[in-house]
């Protein structure tokens, strides 16, 4: 069972984890991503 993760704010250290974990396959859940900006302006 993965464990859920969320993320408090989408900024350099956010976004390095996210993509290390896609990277590198690592069984977690992502839940939630906190940040101020807008949704699209993230992606």
């Amino acid at each position: 069972m993965a464990p859920k993760v969320a993320i408090n704010g989408f900024g350099r250290i956010g976004r390095l984890l996210f993509r290390a974990a896609l990277e590198h396959d690592i069984d977690v859940n992502f839940v939630a991503i906190n940040d101020l900006a807008p949704p699209g302006q993230l992606a």
